[in-house]
């Protein structure tokens, strides 16, 4: 039998996304990483070729985490829960992964990401068309309930939450708990119906 590995590829990726929170982008090099997980240069380049596929594993496995609860949220039923939830899941999960929430916060752009290698590339664009996908599904359901606006959906399930998070992260602070009761006393309040309310939508309007 084999030893167990002393340093795992998230032992790497974990490293790199507090080197990313505490520096951005310029201070996730191979060697800073190495020395911060506490493992020989040769056990980082075993799991990643290069610093652009550590960059872009840490970018995809941060997206995945948070991807898969929030789509979870939103699939929920009666679907303004499932909205209400998802906001508030976005806020939530920056609270309690906070390096992580710097990367997202973020954005690909600042992963390098025309150095990638192209099964990096392929995975982040199907991580990307799940996410459109959903947010269509959910913004047609959400319609008919709420009778919102495309607009106004988005504005819930995807503003909202992004701009009470990036008051926080922008300043270098995690966000609090009063932000998540915030988020979700907002999401639930914008998606209340109020008598009636055009939604001026067309099918056509669905998120792209």
């Amino acid at each position: 039998m084999g030893r167990p590995e002393r340093h795992t590829r998230d032992d790497f990726l974990d490293a790199a996304a507090r080197l990313f929170a505490d520096g951005g982008t310029r201070a996730v090099t191979m060697s800073a990483v190495a020395r911060a997980a506490g493992a020989p240069s040769g056990s980082l380049y075993h799991r990643f070729a290069d610093r652009p596929a550590l960059l872009a594993a840490l970018w995809t496995r941060t997206v995945d985490r948070f991807q898969a609860g929030y789509l979870e949220q939103l699939r929920r039923t009666p679907p303004v829960e499932g909205a209400v939830a998802a906001a508030a899941h976005v806020v939530r999960w920056c609270r309690e992964h906070p390096a992580e929430a710097h990367v997202l916060h973020a954005g690909k752009r600042a992963f390098d990401t025309g150095t990638w290698p192209e099964p990096d590339r392929a995975a982040g664009e199907r991580s990307e068309r799940e996410l459109r996908h959903a947010l269509q599904a959910a913004c047609r359901t959400l319609r008919a309930a709420t009778h919102r606006s495309t607009d106004e959906l988005l504005l819930v399930l995807v503003d909202l939450p992004y701009a009470t998070v990036h008051r926080h992260l922008s300043r270098g602070d995690t966000p609090p708990a009063r932000a998540v009761t915030a988020a979700t006393a907002a999401a639930r309040a914008l998606l209340t119906p109020s008598g009636d309310h055009p939604s001026g939508d067309h099918p056509s309007d669905a998120p792209r």
